[in-house]
């Protein structure tokens, strides 16, 4: 390490490059993952197993955002919302971006190691789809789809960590979060659209064209009926189907947002996805406090 490094400098813009100053995309990942860990377990997880994907959830995203910086590095300065990311502006290099992204995923990497092979197994494609997807943007026409399995891994591994296997239930919450993430990562593609047609780029939103707000009013439905199916399955009761219609309502206001397809209201969308993850944990842990 160069003497001269100044880690007072160079940290805040490390954190910014792993969103840590928004973490939006951290509670969206989690949440679908405590709901797998209560259900899973049929009540709080062990202390242990909770801290690992606790912290490992957010030790992967952060890996996640700074592979995608790199990735995007010649196309952020061109987005209005990107333009002034650490890498993007030109503060750190996409050297020091890779590396921290290397820590980053081998912290996470070190973390599952105690709780066994099996998930140790689940983590490994789980590291390959989250470093891949940034690129998938070049080929697929949604690459949200890809995004929707990445943010989908922690599921089924928190599934193995408490039961050693995982079953119908663990797999219905899985498709329920695939079909979540779509609709809300289109939301936030609707508001880089106008940036992105620009650019050599694809998006669910540009693919969907005039029928994206269809498309995301399709997927929550998808989204909501599956995560229906999989709280019956898990024996899920009153507290749970009541957080179901709170959700649901709030997605109902989402596609109000979109609907004038305006980026600024199409972006808050897609923040306030991080209440329906909320409502949904609620009802689960009342479910199984209740029980």
């Amino acid at each position: 390490m160069n003497a001269n490094f100044d880690w007072s400098a160079r940290l805040p813009l490390y954190w910014q490059l792993i969103r840590g100053d928004r973490p939006i995309g951290t509670l969206l990942l989690l949440w679908p993952t405590l709901i797998a860990l209560w259900w899973a377990a049929g009540g709080v997880p062990p202390p242990g197993v909770f801290f690992v994907f606790v912290v490992g959830t957010f030790l992967m995203r952060s890996a996640g955002c700074a592979i995608n910086d790199w990735a995007d590095r010649d196309f952020d300065a061109h987005v209005e919302r990107t333009r002034e990311r650490p890498l993007a502006a030109g503060k750190i290099s996409p050297q020091e971006a890779l590396k921290v992204a290397a820590v980053l995923a081998g912290l996470a990497f070190l973390l599952v190691l105690p709780l066994g092979w099996r998930v140790v197994a689940w983590s490994v494609p789980a590291l390959v789809i989250a470093a891949t997807y940034p690129f998938t943007k070049r080929f697929l026409p949604v690459p949200q789809a890809y995004l929707g399995v990445a943010f989908s891994f922690g599921i089924p591994m928190a599934w193995v960590a408490i039961r050693g296997e995982t079953d119908a239930a663990c797999w219905t919450l899985f498709a329920a979060n695939f079909f979540w993430t779509i609709a809300y990562d289109t939301e936030y593609a609707m508001a880089d659209r106008p940036d992105d047609l620009k650019l050599p780029v694809h998006s669910s939103a540009i693919t969907f064209g005039r029928w994206d707000v269809l498309a995301v009013f399709l997927c929550y439905l998808a989204a909501f009926a599956l995560w229906a199916r999989a709280g019956i399955l898990a024996g899920a009761g009153a507290p749970f189907l009541v957080s179901l219609v709170v959700a649901a309502g709030i997605a109902a206001y989402h596609l109000e947002l979109i609907g004038t397809r305006e980026p600024a209201r199409c972006f808050k969308a897609f923040l306030h996805n991080n209440y329906i993850g909320l409502v949904l944990f609620a009802g689960v842990v009342l479910d199984l406090w209740r029980a």
